[in-house]
């Protein structure tokens, strides 16, 4: 295994969601909709997955590795949905009447997570298609959880840091403000990834370009007009709808990724 410390690394990702979570879903004041416990769960079974597939290369249990392997083919689209499902949420809270946080920071979480719905199932399939290639894999693989990372991270970084102070913002804004200097954060811990292992820091360099491009959709792209009309447009398209389409959009990239990594040259 390429990345034998990888799990400290997913591991403490683990505890910066339940850090940052804690308030709204792990021990929240009110009820969590529904669409917190899809995208939750399968995010956090997502990452223990990954936690198992490195403890299993890195003990030599191959057989294992292949097994837990295939459980991904169901897992992903599971969790795409459950993205889109957050998508659905953002959507349903801006075009509440007189709900003005929603209708500010709906466009931003809505534009961000299709961004992020697109990285990964690129990554994933990149993943897929060079699994016969240890280090390629893994880094594809590895790069989920960076992709992850901002959004617990941009809840635990004002306990951290007063931003207020450093970006002159209120709130709400102060969310965005947040929320965007968390993506760049995670865009540069990929960039030194890919400097440092150069050739093999691939996978690092588009997580980095993602996270990057999300940062900018979400923070510029709600600003215009014609930007937040789509997005109010997609929130009168009927949810199964949606829904039926993220898990068709999980699925696919399984079947072209797991076909494309038959012919891949090493």
């Amino acid at each position: 295994m390429p990345y034998r410390y990888a799990n400290y690394w997913v591991a403490m990702t683990v505890v910066i969601v339940i850090w940052g979570f804690w308030g709204s879903y792990f021990n929240p004041e009110k009820t969590v909709p529904i669409a917190f416990h899809v995208h939750a769960i399968s995010a956090l079974a997502w990452l223990g997955l990954l936690m198992l597939q490195i403890w299993s290369i890195n003990n030599q249990k191959r057989d294992w590795h292949k097994q837990l392997g295939k459980l991904s083919y169901l897992m992903f689209p599971i969790m795409i949905l459950g993205f889109v499902m957050i998508v659905d949420y953002a959507a349903e809270q801006a075009m509440i009447p007189g709900n003005s946080r929603g209708e500010f920071l709906g466009p931003s979480f809505g534009f961000s997570m299709l961004v992020a719905i697109f990285a990964y199932l690129t990554v994933y399939y990149l993943a897929l298609k060079h699994r016969r290639n240890i280090r390629l894999h893994a880094g594809y693989m590895l790069t989920t959880p960076l992709i992850l990372f901002e959004s617990p991270l941009a809840r635990v970084l004002p306990d951290i840091v007063p931003l207020a102070k450093f970006t002159g913002s209120s709130y709400p804004q102060i969310i965005l403000d947040s929320i965007a200097i968390s993506m760049l954060l995670s865009a540069l811990f990929g960039l030194i990834l890919y400097f440092w292992l150069k050739q093999q820091g691939k996978p690092f360099l588009i997580a980095a370009l993602f996270l990057i491009a999300e940062s900018i959709t979400m923070y510029f792209l709600p600003k215009f007009e014609w930007a937040r009309n789509t997005f109010f447009t997609y929130a009168e398209i009927p949810t199964g709808i949606t829904l039926v389409v993220g898990f068709f959009a999980g699925a696919t990239i399984v079947y072209l990724g797991w076909k494309a990594g038959k012919s891949a040259k090493l």
